[in-house]
């Protein structure tokens, strides 16, 4: 019978073991096994049980449960902890001769005629060698002790790591306990590894960075370290990160002895606590089977769901290793023979010039098809405009093209001796191709109308918010809570309206949907009530205040903050389009590129034409943010650093914010030594700590109303 229905929901500690038992198995079943035992749709049911459970029935918690991997709160920084036996990297080669050569000198070492390998099984003249893939991923040592995951570092330089456990914890390919029906358990069991990111995952991840403008990662490499490096291990558990065992560090204590021997036979005891392994692709003495290993893994590698960049050869027998030592930082008996990335060359054809969610500009090769590491591929990136200057590509050039980690196909260069005569200079937009609206470069250096050298650019990208590109994005930012607000104008509600033929295509159209009240009404889910409230929420947000619209709009560089103090130094809209480039500069806190940019922004048809029609749309922008040059503020709260926590009885936070801003304070998102003040409301949680921890002055609500001036306190 199944663990799931063996135990009766009326005997909670008895479903709740059987729950953790069956969901431990599932995940030793797909990591370890290969071999899935349900669907992922019915794991993450039965853990949702598991948790409900739980949270019923506080005294039955046990920290490695399935649904202990992820923590309530993201960790602050990463601390560096000593490793107890250092973690060598492992010299590269690049072809048979020098792999061969290496084989040479370990027989040399060791003996040469044979007599050392008398015990060994193969009976041959060189030591038994155990070839397995090489995982591109990130190295990691996890440290078990009494069968438990106590802490997982990083390599680091070697002799010390940084301490990713809660990252670690995560990943469902890690056992959190080791599988004791496998057999007994060292004390203490170090157990060396990669950590990687499924090819699926790299594509689901690479897709969602390229929906929200994000610069794509190069290799699912950079995306593990990139995963691992975060703070939250919420977002290391949403990324299905996978695990290989590949070495040791520290065995001792009772059980030791059991694990001691051969690398075969070390993976081999790790399969049985349920730690996944690579499967060996040679385990002989010979060298010749060791390199048509080799040679067959080259095209079988592609099919692996995980990417590979070489083997790792290594000899199998740990008293062997030791005879042959290490290096300073590389063992003598291991070697990884690396796979030179495929390149091939073709001519290209076009330039795309793509214009992101965030108006990014980016060029995209698009050539003659080539068949490359096992797939046709046609476009390739040509990473900026930069590049494109620095490496001289050319329309009709030969271009060699390769792919980064075999995953993404990029240009490596030009031919020249190939280049055609007329091949054409590829010119980069001078203006958005999408909508004409002006552009940025970054950094300024690379602005030839500047005076820079065109090949430090990095980035161009529109700056006009109603780009057509951007809108979308821009309108979902616009509505927000925190911009202007406009109750029942969600991302849903804008795709519906978008997608009913209604013109949504600029922020003016949003205060024209009054026109349209037939139209809306006639969209699915647009009743009379949400119609009404939608409108209602509109016309409500013609009141907001100018600092609200200015950092509403998307304008490069210009967020919540950089608006304020925009609307601190100009009273009104007209005088900040009045304003000089000059005048922007000399505002703490802005500097000549974001001025610069501002200013171009403000001086555009397009920046002037959005905001004329916003003003005849009826907004009023009013501003009390707005402070004389050299006026002080009569405030208890004037120049503090204030942070918000908890919930508030009268102040919703966001409005709260504003209002202590408009009073002198400076309002900020964490608390740090440099905080004064921290005002907590109900279920205030980590910062109402740090609070206490540091010292920092804390305020109830009741004190906050209490030094309010009377036309902010609540009514």
């Amino acid at each position: 019978m199944s663990p799931s229905n063996r135990s009766s929901p009326s005997d909670p500690a008895a479903r709740i073991h059987d729950l953790r038992e069956l969901l431990h198995r599932a995940n030793r079943a797909y990591y370890t096994d290969a071999d899935p035992i349900m669907p992922d749709a019915e794991f993450d049911r039965l853990l949702a049980e598991l948790a409900d459970l739980e949270a019923a029935h506080p005294e039955l918690a046990d920290p490695n449960s399935p649904t202990q991997r992820v923590g309530g709160e993201p960790i602050e920084g990463f601390e560096t902890r000593a490793h107890t036996v250092p973690m060598l990297s492992i010299d590269n080669t690049f072809d048979e001769p020098d792999l061969r050569a290496w084989h040479a000198r370990l027989v040399k070492a060791v003996g040469g005629d044979g007599s050392l390998f008398e015990a060994q099984e193969s009976g041959g003249a060189g030591p038994v060698l155990l070839a397995d893939a090489k995982i591109d991923g990130v190295a990691v040592s996890l440290r078990y002790e009494g069968g438990k995951l106590v802490q997982a570092l990083t390599r680091g330089d070697g002799a010390a790591g940084d301490d990713i456990s809660a990252n670690v914890r995560a990943i469902r390919a890690v056992p959190l306990t080791l599988d004791s029906k496998g057999g007994p358990t060292p004390e203490v069991l170090e157990v060396r590894g990669e950590i990687f990111m499924p090819l699926a995952e790299f594509e689901r991840i690479n897709a969602e960075r390229d929906e929200a403008e994000l610069e794509a990662f190069m290799n699912p490499r950079n995306a593990t370290a990139g995963t691992l490096k975060q703070l939250d291990p919420r977002v290391v558990a949403q990324r299905r990160l996978g695990f290989v065992a590949h070495g040791r560090g520290e065995v001792s204590g009772a059980h030791a002895a059991g694990f001691a021997g051969s690398h075969s036979a070390f993976l081999k005891a790790l399969k049985g606590l349920g730690v996944p392994v690579s499967p060996a692709l040679a385990h002989s003495p010979d060298i010749d089977e060791i390199v048509r290993a080799i040679e067959g893994f080259a095209s079988a590698r592609h099919a692996r769901p995980y990417a590979t960049d070489g083997v790792v050869v290594r000899v199998d027998d740990w008293a062997l290793q030791n005879q042959l030592g290490v290096r300073s930082k590389s063992p003598r008996w291991a070697i990884a023979y690396k796979y030179p990335a495929e390149r091939k060359t073709t001519v290209l054809r076009e330039v795309q010039h793509q214009v992101g969610k965030t108006g990014k500009i980016t060029p995209r090769a698009v050539m003659e098809p080539v068949i490359l590491a096992g797939t046709k591929v046609s476009h390739a990136t040509l990473h900026n405009y930069g590049q494109i200057r620095k490496k001289d590509i050319r329309i009709g050039d030969t271009i060699e093209v390769e792919k980064a980690g075999e995953i993404i196909p990029y240009v490596v260069g030009v031919v020249a001796a190939k280049r055609p005569k007329g091949a054409e200079a590829i010119v980069p937009p001078a203006e958005c191709p999408i909508c004409a609206g002006p552009v940025e470069i970054d950094p300024p250096e690379g602005d030839p109308a500047q005076g820079g050298d065109p090949e430090q650019e990095t980035t161009r990208r529109c700056v006009n918010p109603e780009c057509p590109a951007q809108m979308r994005e821009k309108l979902i930012w616009f509505a927000g809570r925190k911009q202007m607000d406009i109750d029942g104008l969600g991302e849903k509600t804008i795709d519906l309206i978008r997608a009913g033929g209604i013109p949504l295509d600029a922020f003016a159209d949003v205060y024209a949907l009054a026109r349209h009240r037939d139209a809306l009404l006639g969209l699915e889910r647009m009743g009379e009530t949400s119609v009404e409230n939608l409108l209602r929420g509109i016309e409500a947000s013609k009141a907001r205040p100018l600092a609200r619209v200015l950092g509403s709009l998307g304008i490069r560089h210009i967020g919540s903050s950089n608006a304020k103090l925009l609307a601190r130094r100009f009273r009104t809209l007209d005088d900040l389009l009045a304003a000089s480039e000059e005048d922007l500069t000399a505002i703490e806190g802005f500097g000549p590129v974001r001025a610069h940019t501002l200013h171009e922004y403000l001086q555009s048809e397009a920046g002037r034409h959005t905001f004329g029609l916003l003003a005849g749309a009826g907004l009023a922008m009013p501003n009390p943010d707005y402070r004389e040059v050299g006026a002080t503020i009569d405030s208890p709260f004037a120049g503090k650093k204030i942070v918000l926590t908890g919930t508030l009885e009268h102040f919703e936070r966001t409005a709260l914010a504003e209002v202590l801003e408009s009073l002198g304070a400076k309002v900020s998102g964490s608390v740090s030594k440099n905080t004064d003040l921290v005002i907590a409301g109900e279920k205030a949680g980590s910062k109402l700590a740090k609070a206490a921890e540091l010292g920092v002055e804390v305020w109830d609500e009741a004190r906050l109303i209490a030094a309010l001036p009377a036309e902010h306190r609540p009514g």
